[in-house]
């Protein structure tokens, strides 16, 4: 899978397990730390990447403004290491739903999927 980690989900940790996992991994931290949450959600569609992100802008983004989008993967108050637990369970478990325009919410013992 091709993933684009936003500034707030860019940790080392995340970014190394989705590599290590053998995925496509870009982070917006290498690309343009100026980027505004648009250019982001475009440039995740553009390159057929699932976006990995903590910011809830996005969910106004693609709901209230009706945004084009691929899936997208919200992380909800997890540390590091709670975000790569996650992320392994996400694509053991969900990883049939990570297509199309999906924003999947992840917290602590809860997964929502959201078309």
């Amino acid at each position: 899978m091709r993933f684009l980690l936003d500034v707030c989900a860019s940790s080392r940790a995340l970014y190394a397990f989705l590599e290590e996992d053998g995925h496509d991994v870009v982070s917006v931290v290498a690309r343009d730390l100026t980027a505004s949450d648009s250019d982001i959600l475009a440039m995740a569609l553009e390159e057929d990447r699932i976006l990995v992100t903590e910011d809830k802008d996005f969910g106004e983004l693609v709901f209230v403004q009706r945004a084009s989008h691929g899936p997208i993967v919200r992380l909800v108050e997890l540390t590091v290491t709670e975000q790569v637990a996650a992320m392994r369970d996400l694509l053991d478990h969900h990883s049939s739903q990570l297509t199309g325009r999906v924003l999947i919410t992840v917290s602590r013992g809860r997964v929502r999927i959201r078309r």
